[in-house]
């Protein structure tokens, strides 16, 4: 019988596995295994997951980075996509080209986080630069800010059909997001082995 704790880590914009319902699986299965959750940055995470504090994470990364020290599975590749408000100029356009978008204020994750770098180096890529205005910890927030036309923001394609009040614009020179799940290197309780099993993810393999 699996028993114990399991510790899980995820970004706010994970979308290549829906959490709430795999955790509410595992507790199904596994009802002796008291569950927690914390949202944070991708880089964190992997440091959480190296130190043992999370059992396993869900991360978000742009292509040219991977994470260190821990166990890695991909889970999903994703195109970032513009969103802005319903009355923005560009709501009403197929597509934009990131030097277009350039020309707009954004709202951000925080300098330095794995959800910021992955657009900082796309725009930096095209030799563009941009006005982030507005920086913010959750996904959420993001859109509290673009649906009155304060800011534009980008996000994965995969995630934003959860969001309401903002249009979303193909960015046709879009970069790549990656996403995995992470566990420790060093070894693997019980609890996170059957959380991994249900996800469909076997160490090892």
């Amino acid at each position: 019988e699996v028993r114990g704790r399991l510790a899980v880590g995820l970004i706010p914009t994970v979308a290549a596995v829906d959490i709430p319902e795999a955790l509410r699986v595992f507790r199904e299965r596994y009802p002796h295994v008291r569950i927690s959750l914390r949202v944070g940055a991708s880089e964190d995470l992997t440091e959480q997951v190296r130190q043992g504090t999370d059992d396993v994470a869900f991360l978000g990364l742009p292509t040219t980075a991977r994470p260190e020290g821990v166990a890695v599975r991909e889970l999903a590749r994703d195109r970032l996509v513009a969103v802005v408000s319903p009355g923005h100029p560009l709501a009403a356009e197929p597509t934009v080209t990131l030097r277009r978008f350039a020309r707009e204020v954004f709202v951000d994750f925080p300098a330095g986080t794995a959800g910021r770098i992955q657009f900082d180096q796309a725009f930096a890529a095209a030799g563009l630069s941009r006005d982030v205005a507005f920086e913010v910890t959750t996904a959420d927030y993001v859109t509290r800010l673009v649906g009155p036309g304060l800011a534009v923001a980008m996000l994965p394609s995969a995630y934003v059909p959860q969001l309401t009040g903002v249009v979303t614009v193909e960015v046709t020179d879009a970069p790549t997001r990656v996403e995995y799940v992470i566990w420790s290197r060093s070894g693997h309780t019980p609890a996170a082995a059957a959380f991994l099993a249900v996800l469909g993810v076997v160490p090892g393999e």
